[in-house]
């Protein structure tokens, strides 16, 4: 086998259409072997790298091809106490691969220590034959005439999928191509989400992630995907053909091809904020066998022990510049090789913690911050983690987009009934201006939800008050035990009318807040749909119809609802503003693009102002927005009236005025989808029905008939 010297960079198996440049960083390892597998028993050949560069290990070999199958060995000082977990016997995973050539088989060999014993002492059985294999990869691909969409945020709307979940048993799908990337491709997706007014996708982690041990053995996996190895590597289990280690790379491609094809991005769910090797009891696979004292943020008191912020037991140490190197580099690859357009940041103050403590202009947000490639990209941070001070919520810097758990909270309980201030719906309902606003940021910083992949779909929200998560196999102690949620009368399934025209009222109530609020909405999939997980609000374990969507079983009424209440935000610039109203308080004298209203169709004093209202108005002038659209000319739309009722009373709402020549007509009311569209004159009383939402928007008054016009006339000429 010819041996060349090779470069230092890039990391990882690089074809260049000769051969391949083979590189891995290891600050502290004396040696490391290429381990090459071939043949049908793949067969191990050990390829020592004599070169090295500033810390990287490098060859090239003129006769590798892409296919070629290979892992890393590392050999140095196997010293728990002091952070180094060296062990040669351990096959390692690139952690550059572009592609996984084989996954793991769980073996108590991928250990670094002997099970059974303290983490300290070292286990010498190979664990070749069950660790995950990474394989070189070639990455041309025709693009065509593909164009990223680029749509702004403030024209963003949200659908957070599963790639499998999504396709699984979705009609129109080819079977084969259910549950896949591909079937994200298909015509019956694409028809779906454009359909919803979809401009994004966000997906679960598509990284290559390993299933937890413990999962295993109760028949498990985890589904969801936050337990990544590769942070480089499409997973392979959404590839129709998981035995070629490049299918997964083409068919990514090809569905991020397919969606900018119907103008829709695609935003990844990345975890950067830990890997699948867990604590120090856990797998020596990839970083911890490489080089564990730079990879991991390590405890300064002991560093057999490892800082964890996430529960996941490790974090990354982000003081090495090789660990932030190993991030932008996975990021830029996404974005610049795989296309994507934008991130949702998993646990995201974790990647800004140097010291322990959060520093929110930490390095990490400093680089992205300058960077050429990514900070033009659309930056999803979840603003929170489990860490002292790790509750970041409007504490991102310009930039950064964040998920608004405080949205979804208000949300949430002013629907379910419970005493929200007035002014605090009222922020959360235009932009969170009171948490953005300060650091200079937009309305479109919030990315506002009500559902998420973590917690109940939109139908269990309004039909449990409690978790059922029994399926998990914790004794229903894992998942969170405060929802803000109602179940309108009944835990779970009823035949009772009452009840299940309330919870009805009710999902429509809150999609229907969704769309109407200032900031970025954001759709879980299949709450359009009525799903449900039958109360349980922890699925990431359950790979099955609990989480696969129900397309035969769906709520076709509710999913009609869905796509009307998106073509009303689509059409009404007055819901999508890039400012904040009056860039000020969004109350008080002289404020004329939105003003709040008691059912008397008074506005609110100061005084209410800081009190709970269980029905509330709030008209957003669409004649006052103040804003100019990319050739400068004004932007102009209905004015919108969206009156709100929480209580269990009808409400006779008393409309604000209009202009003379304006009436109030009605768009929607949760209580009735088919309601006709009536108009009404300000003054007139609206009945708005318990639990119930209604829209309405200004419109000129219709001229009378010909034959009306002749009655005015004769009736003025007998006055």
């Amino acid at each position: 086998m010819r041996v060349w010297p090779g470069r230092p960079y890039p990391l990882g198996a690089t074809w260049d259409g000769a051969g391949v440049n083979f590189a891995v960083f290891s600050e502290q390892a004396t040696e490391i072997d290429l381990c090459l597998f071939d043949g049908p028993g793949l067969v191990e050949t050990r390829v020592p790298l004599r070169e090295r560069t500033d810390q990287v290990w490098h060859c090239y070999l003129p006769d590798a091809l892409p296919g070629q199958l290979y892992g890393f060995r590392a050999a140095g000082p196997f010293e728990p106490e002091k952070g180094l977990r060296f062990n040669p016997h351990k096959l390692l995973f690139d952690p550059y691969a572009k592609a996984v050539g084989r996954g793991l088989t769980w073996h108590d060999a991928l250990f670094g220590y002997t099970i059974g014993r303290d983490d300290t002492t070292l286990d010498a059985r190979d664990s070749s034959a069950f660790a995950p294999l990474a394989a070189v990869v070639d990455g041309a691909f025709t693009w065509d005439s593909d164009r990223r969409p680029n749509h702004p945020w403030h024209e963003t709307l949200i659908y957070e999928l599963h790639v499998k979940g999504f396709t699984q048993r979705m009609p129109g799908v080819p079977d084969r191509m259910r549950g896949t990337y591909a079937g994200i491709a298909s015509e019956a997706a694409l028809d779906h989400l454009r359909q919803l007014n979809v401009t994004a996708v966000e997906l679960l982690p598509v990284h290559y992630r390993v299933d937890d041990r413990h999962l295993m053995e109760k028949g498990l996996t985890n589904y969801w995907g936050y337990n990544t190895l590769g942070f480089f590597a499409p997973d392979p289990r959404f590839s129709t053909d998981p035995g070629d280690p490049g299918a997964a790379v083409r068919e990514f491609k090809s569905m991020v091809r397919s969606l900018h094809a119907a103008g829709i991005e695609v935003i990844l769910d990345v975890v950067y904020n830990h890997t699948a090797e867990g604590n120090q009891m856990g797998p020596t696979l990839s970083f911890r066998g490489l080089d564990n004292a730079s990879y991991y943020f390590l405890s300064p008191e002991s560093p057999r022990y490892y800082m964890d912020f996430t529960g996941c037991g490790n974090s990354p140490n982000m003081q090495h510049p090789r660990v932030l190197q190993l991030i932008m580099d996975s990021l830029r690859y996404w974005v610049e090789e795989m296309r994507v357009d934008g991130f949702r940041f998993d646990l995201a103050p974790t990647l800004a913690r140097e010291l322990a403590e959060v520093d929110k202009l930490g390095s990490f947000f400093d680089i992205i911050h300058q960077d050429p490639v990514l900070s033009r990209v659309k930056l999803i941070a979840e603003p929170w983690d489990i860490g002292p001070g790790g509750y970041m919520v409007g504490n991102f810097p310009v930039g950064w987009t964040e998920w608004n758990g405080e949205y979804r909270d208000a949300a949430r309980s002013f629907w379910a009934g419970r005493d929200v201030p007035t002014k605090t719906l009222a922020h959360r309902l235009t932009g969170s201006g009171d948490l953005y606003e300060r650091t200079g940021r937009r309305p479109y910083a919030s990315i506002n939800f009500v559902t998420c992949h973590d917690g109940f779909t939109l139908r269990d929200l309004v039909s449990y008050e409690h978790k059922h998560n029994w399926a998990n196999g914790e004794d229903n102690r894992d998942g969170g035990n405060d929802n803000h949620n109602w179940n309108c009368g009944h835990e779970g399934p009823t035949d009772d009318t009452k009840v299940l025209a309330r919870r009805a009222r009710q999902r429509r109530n809150m999609f229907a807040t969704l769309m109407l609020s200032q900031g970025v909405p954001m759709v879980l999939a299949g709450d359009e749909l009525g799903h449900t997980q039958q109360g349980n609000n922890n699925t990431y374990c359950q790979d099955n119809e609990l989480t696969w969507l129900d397309w035969e079983a769906a709520d076709r009424e509710f999913l009609r609802f869905a796509r009307a209440v998106a073509q009303i935000w689509r059409d009404q610039p007055v819901l999508k503003r890039r400012t904040f109203f009056q860039g000020r308080a969004i109350r008080g004298a002289g404020v004329a693009d939105v003003s709040w209203f008691r059912p008397s169709g008074h506005e609110l004093t100061d005084a209410e102002w800081e009190e709970p209202h269980k029905c509330v108005g709030m008209r957003l002038a669409g004649d006052c927005i103040r804003e100019v659209d990319e050739r400068g000319e004004p932007i102009r739309g209905d004015t919108l009236l969206v009156i709100m009722n929480a209580s269990s009373k009808t409400v006779r709402f008393v409309l604000p005025a209009t202009n003379p020549e304006h009436v109030w007509e009605l768009l929607f009311d949760t209580a009735d989808d088919c309601a006709p569209a009536v108009t009404l004159a300000g003054g007139e009383r609206y009945e708005l029905k318990d639990h119930t939402l209604a829209v309405l928007r200004t419109r000129p008054q219709a001229p009378p008939t010909a034959e009306v016009a002749a009655l005015l006339r004769a009736a003025r000429r007998v006055v």
